[in-house]
Formats: structure tokens, C-alpha cells, sequence
């Protein structure tokens, strides 16, 4: 689908608008919902390090060819931007006004975390002389770890330690021995060079940081992307949120967070099912204009009376899927459900690629044929979807183009679509 990337109109490679190749033709990236995990993932790709800024305001100028309108939701572990989920499905138009950008450190990635969850936690590793090497120090702690996280631009630190056994490296020795005030903008700046007796005093191990851009939440056990049990990742780790007083403006805070639009529904009692380990937060307590939910007041973290029968999950507005209503196993009529309404989807512009990607979502094989002596009559419900253009780029009717969102799509049954799917029924609702 995407046969290429590159930043343009920056002073270096590494900087610039975000332009994607795309069946033999390039263009820019919409802004709409590119965020810093996107951009990391493209930085590390180019082999720029990580993303530094994502501006705004179009400081790399105006592109010229088409404004792709997908929606990359990467978790920032990704090799490149194809492994993210992506959605393209009733996305507004965009101009070359609202093109993605970013900003990469480029030659500053000097050093990197590995073996953690995210970016930003994990065993420390230097590169130096062309070659990635492990850092030991006998005497590792906050001072050390916050010149680490500062200039990876992930925060303050959280914890300094020396990794078990089995997270230990294997490979060359890069640094050996640092002693740092804690201010310093660059590890290399810190004492490199301590006296053999110093050294020899102590056993230099392996090190490791948990910065505070380690944080994330993720939705898991759901019917897709944006519904699911809730979950942290802090120090280093996964858990679950207790759902005492967990409500709409603390579901809306996880939505946001996740760029899946509002809160439907905040659900407890493990309604996706029991998590395991850690139950992080208790007694949430958001206004709902928090920008992440570590950000919201509740209990100290690891602190609660809970049990994971409480778990708190949610139900996003931008969570989809697709069904066949009045179905007789692969012929109906074509729902979507949207911020938690199922509707229609309207027939304009509709190809049978379009209705071959429905078929194939709906798990009734890749064929189809749309329906179009239908009745007379006004359209119960909304209609949420028209012009549903699917090409040769698109591989998942999520990723298809169409008109926004819009409950009053179209106003009658003849333009309601209904499509009879030539393969074999295996489910009649599939989600995203």
C-alpha cells in the first residue's frame, strides 16, 4: 500500500513535511491525527533518531501533490509506519494547510533504551565508533538516569536500577564507569573518565532508567481498537485501573488520550474480562479536560482495596464496526456502528471493490454484488456514511476514503446499500 516515506523541505533529511508514496504517486500527510507516537515511529524508520516536535502551521511549506487523509495509530514500537493500524473511513477533507511535520534528533540519538515497553524505559546503550555498546557503572542512580531521560527527551526519571540477569546485554562495552551532577544535557558530558582504583572498587553492571514519557495506556480484550479494558504501563509494567467512581469524563480522558474520539459508555466490573498483575489507579476522579489519565486526581499508585474483578474498561466513540442487518447469512442491508450508534451506509459512488472489502470484513469471503431495486421510503436511523470510494491502495474497509461523518448521509432507503457477499458467512459483525 505505502511503497515509500520521506521528509521534505527541512534544512537536514531528518526534519521536514511528511510526504508517503503511494502507487506511484507521492503526497503529503493530513495533521488531523499524526501525534508523537506516529513521528517516533517514522524518525527511527529514516534512522533519525526520534521525534523531537511534531509543528504545526505548515513551517515546511506547501506540498503540491494529494493530502492523504489516513490515520496512522501507532504505539510507538513499530518498525515503520505500515505496521501501525490505520483508518481513513469518514475522515474530514484536508488541505495542504494541515500537513503532518516533524522535527527528528537526528544525530543526537547517541543513546537508546532497549528491552522495555516503550522508548523511554529500558537497559541504556551507547553508540559510539559506529557501533551500539552496553553502559556499566557500579554506583547507578537518579543523578545518572536524568541526564539519560533528559536527552532522550522522555521526561523526568522515575527509577534508576541494574537490570536481573536475564534483561542483561551480551554485547561490546561502550561506557564503563559515569558519575554525573544531574543537570548535564548529554551522559558524555557527565565524568567518562574515572580512575582505574574507582572502577576496580565495585562491580560494574548493566544499567537501566524508567523515565516518565514511559507512561501509556492501551485498550485491551475489546471488539477493537477503541473499546477494552483499560490499562497502564508504569514502571516498566502493565496494569489495570479499579473502577471505584470510574465514570464518562474518566472514560473520555482515555479516549482522547488514544485519538478515539469521545466516551460512549464507561463500564466496571471487568466487562472486558480480568486483567492480571498490578491494579495501578484507584478512585479516578477526571474532569474530563485532563490530557492523559495520570494526569487526573486519584489514589497513590499501587494503592487500592480492589480486586481485578473490578477492572474499568470503555467504549470510545470511534470505536467501528460492520454488520448486515435483516441478514440472511451474507445478504443485508450494511451498518456501521459509530459513536455507539449503529446506521447506514449510503450506496453513491459505491464499487464492487468497496463492497468486496465489506464482504471480506464481514467474514463472507471477497466478493459481492450491491443491490439496487430497493423501495421507496424514508431511511429509520441515521445513515451514517456516503461515498465509500474503495481502491487499489486500500487492503481493509477501514482504510477506504469517503465523505465525513454524518448522520443524515442520505435520507432514503433507495440509497441505502445492500450487498449480497458470494462467499461463506463465518461472523456478521466485525469491528475495528
Amino acid at each position: 500500500m505505502w511503497s515509500g516515506f520521506r521528509l521534505v523541505n527541512g534544512s537536514t533529511a531528518c526534519e521536514g513535511r511528511v510526504e508517503i508514496h503511494v502507487l506511484g504517486t507521492w503526497g503529503s500527510l493530513c495533521a488531523s491525527h499524526w501525534d508523537l507516537l506516529d513521528a517516533h515511529v517514522l524518525c527511527r524508520h529514516l534512522d533519525c533518531g526520534f521525534a523531537e516536535s511534531i509543528p504545526r502551521g505548515g513551517p515546511f511549506g506547501r506540498g503540491t501533490g494529494p493530502v492523504w487523509r489516513d490515520s496512522f495509530h501507532c504505539d510507538g514500537t513499530e518498525a515503520h509506519l505500515g505496521q501501525c493500524p490505520v483508518t481513513a473511513l469518514g475522515a474530514s477533507p484536508c488541505s495542504h494547510e494541515n500537513n503532518a511535520a516533524v522535527i527528528c534528533s537526528a544525530g543526537s540519538a547517541s543513546l537508546r533504551l532497549v528491552g522495555g515497553g516503550s522508548r523511554c524505559d529500558g537497559r541504556v546503550e551507547i553508540f559510539q565508533h559506529g557501533t551500539w555498546g552496553r553502559v556499566l557503572d557500579d554506583q547507578w542512580d537518579m543523578q545518572e538516569a536524568s541526564v539519560v531521560c533528559r536527552q532522550l527527551r522522555c521526561g523526568e526519571a522515575e527509577t534508576a536500577y541494574n537490570p536481573p540477569k536475564p534483561q542483561r546485554g551480551t554485547g561490546p562495552v561502550g561506557l564503563r564507569g559515569v558519575r554525573c551532577a544531574g543537570h548535564e544535557a548529554n551522559l558524555t558530558l557527565c565524568n567518562t573518565s574515572l580512575p582505574e582504583s574507582v572502577l576496580a572498587a565495585g562491580i560494574a553492571e548493566d544499567v537501566g532508567v524508567v523515565c516518565w514519557g514511559s507512561r501509556q495506556v492501551r485498550l485491551v480484550n475489546g471488539p477493537g481498537r477503541c473499546a477494552g479494558r483499560v490499562e497502564i504501563y508504569y514502571q516498566g509494567s502493565w496494569g489495570t485501573i479499579c473502577d471505584d467512581s470510574w465514570d464518562l469524563p474518566d472514560a473520555t480522558v482515555v479516549c482522547h488520550q488514544l485519538g478515539c474520539g469521545g466516551a460512549v459508555k464507561a463500564v466496571g466490573s471487568a466487562h472486558f474480562g480480568e486483567g492480571s498483575g498490578q491494579i495501578w489507579l484507584d478512585a479516578v476522579n477526571c474532569s474530563g479536560a485532563e490530557a492523559a489519565l495520570w494526569d487526573c486526581p486519584a489514589g497513590s499508585w499501587g494503592q487500592h482495596d480492589c480486586g481485578h474483578k473490578e477492572d474499568a474498561g470503555v467504549d470510545c466513540s470511534e470505536f467501528m464496526a460492520l454488520r448486515l442487518e435483516n441478514s440472511d447469512g451474507c445478504s443485508g442491508r450494511l451498518q456501521v456502528l459509530y459513536n455507539g450508534t449503529w446506521g447506514s451506509v449510503c450506496s453513491n459512488s459505491m464499487t464492487l471493490k468497496t463492497v468486496s472489502l465489506a464482504c471480506k470484513e464481514l467474514g463472507c469471503g471477497d466478493r459481492g454484488t450491491l443491490e439496487t431495486r430497493m423501495p421507496y421510503g424514508r431511511a429509520s436511523g441515521p445513515a451514517w456514511l456516503d461515498r465509500v470510494e474503495c481502491g487499489e491502495r486500500n487492503s481493509s474497509f477501514w482504510q477506504c476514503p469517503s465523505a465525513p461523518w454524518d448522520p443524515q448521509s442520505c435520507d432514503d432507503l433507495r440509497d441505502e446499500a445492500h450487498i449480497t457477499c458470494t462467499g461463506t458467512q463465518d461472523d456478521c459483525v466485525k469491528e475495528t
